[in-house]
């Protein structure tokens, strides 16, 4: 199961996270699927301290990917809200 959580970057005392798409067995900082984006909650700014890249989560999220509780407050915070299911599918 893909799981949708954080991966702890940065300094000692100076933290810097990656959200990410990681498989739910692998270690918190190891190998991730897919990088999705980034959270820094040292900067001041809010627009500088969370970066996520909105296509890509409603990706994950539509294959069935399960976001942490921390990743689920960061996606509302950052306003991104999932596809809806009644989207009409393309056919090729």
């Amino acid at each position: 199961m893909v799981r949708l959580r954080l991966k702890r970057m940065g300094r000692r005392n100076r933290p810097f996270y990656r959200v990410c798409a990681i498989d739910k067995r692998a270690p918190r900082d190891g190998r991730a699927i897919e990088e999705l984006g980034f959270y820094d909650p040292i900067e001041a700014a809010p627009e500088k301290a969370l970066q996520l890249n909105a296509e890509r989560v409603n990706y994950w999220l539509s294959k069935g990917a399960q976001p942490s509780q921390t990743v689920r407050d960061l996606i509302r915070k950052a306003g991104i809200t999932p596809a809806t299911a009644s989207e009409p599918a393309t056919s090729a």
